[in-house]
């Protein structure tokens, strides 16, 4: 480049007119700390073995639970229709279709408009499903029958329910489920939707608060933890996952250092989880999801049902029980099932699944 011709420019250098190519941030040290800076998880096969061979979870993917148990019981088959409830990151999705194929049909349910658009996309990309095999719906599995309605079905040969929060969810922190790194207390599976966690949090009395985290989320401590979270949100509004996550580790000091240490942070975990579950209404979702799904199988149709807390799990088998009793169901897996040892140590996040499963 000639020192003394301003119009000399270094190769690779943008037209004139266009603004340089903006370089991605580096992090420091030798692994990544933010979910921004993990942009080589879930692009290089080297280090996705890696992660998964730690019992861990590539950024902004998901690794479907017990596939092998549910396509056993559900039993896909070419011509058959099925419908799953949570296409999620499109893993048990991905296996029914290809069993299906060619005249079958699917019809998977998604709440997530951020997430499902990817999903559907990589989905046709690598099963390349045949043309009016599957329809994805952007809306909630409670309006079950209604949209089975809307395309022209009348009845369905196996259901599926992964009821677990999505790991691309709870990874990106921009989506409000995560106390690990800042973001917005939001916790809305459709952030296009309703309001989020910290609107609610504004609007709720102590004993409001606390009927929340006992019937969400088991918590034990429910009283004094709405005391301390409504404290901190007179002092200054509560906007953040790390404000929420603080304001109940502020009260956690006042525990016995042995409570705390049995503890850990799962008080923050169960709160998070009360509030994300009366932000999208979940219990009522899935009530409604239990009560239509024997009116839309056909005989011997096949449902299973894969749960990660106590709440969704009791609601299952309660629902289970009453619906074999009234004779909706042949039979139902008297126990739930759990992922065997190999998938708990390969996935951590599969460690709390109950899988429940009924015949029609």
């Amino acid at each position: 480049m000639s020192e003394n011709n301003p119009s000399d420019k270094p190769s690779g250098s943008p037209p004139s007119g266009e603004s340089p190519r903006k370089r991605r941030v580096r992090y420091k040290g030798t692994h990544p700390r933010k979910f921004s800076e993990k942009y080589k998880e879930g692009r290089d096969a080297e280090i996705n073995e890696k992660i998964i061979a730690k019992g861990g979870t590539p950024a902004g993917t998901h690794r479907p639970i017990m596939v092998d148990e549910i396509m056993k019981h559900l039993d896909p088959q070419p011509g058959k229709i099925y419908v799953d409830c949570t296409l999620g990151y499109g893993g048990h999705t991905s296996e029914i279709l290809k069993r299906i194929q060619p005249n079958g049909k699917l019809i998977s349910f998604d709440r997530d408009p951020i997430e499902s658009a990817k999903t559907e996309a990589r989905v046709r990309e690598h099963v390349k499903p045949a043309d009016g095999t599957w329809i994805v719906v952007h809306d909630n599995y409670s309006s079950l029958e209604n949209q089975l309605k809307s395309h022209g079905i009348t009845k369905i040969d196996g259901l599926l329910a992964d009821l677990g929060l999505s790991s691309m969810q709870i990874d990106d922190p921009t989506r409000g489920f995560t106390f690990k790194q800042e973001g917005p207390l939001d916790l809305r599976m459709n952030p296009l939707e309703g309001e989020p966690a910290s609107a609610l949090l504004k609007s709720l009395t102590q004993e409001e608060l606390q009927q929340i985290l006992e019937e969400n989320a088991d918590e034990p401590r429910a009283r004094w933890c709405a005391k301390a979270i409504l404290d901190q949100q007179k002092k200054k509004p509560i906007e953040t996952t790390t404000e929420f996550a603080n304001a109940i580790k502020a009260w956690m000091k006042t525990l016995s250092p042995k409570t705390r240490e049995q503890e850990g942070d799962t008080p923050i975990r169960r709160a998070m989880q009360a509030l994300r579950i009366e932000v999208n209404q979940e219990f009522t979702s899935l009530d409604q999801l239990l009560e239509q799904i024997p009116r839309a199988l056909n005989r011997n149709g096949r449902v299973a049902i894969l749960s990660f807390h106590s709440g969704e799990d009791r609601r299952v088998k309660k629902s289970f029980q009453a619906m074999v009793r009234m004779g909706q169901y042949q039979s139902v897996s008297p126990d739930a099932e759990r992922p065997s040892f190999e998938e708990q140590r390969s996935n951590t996040r599969s460690k709390s699944a109950k899988l429940r499963l009924a015949k029609r």
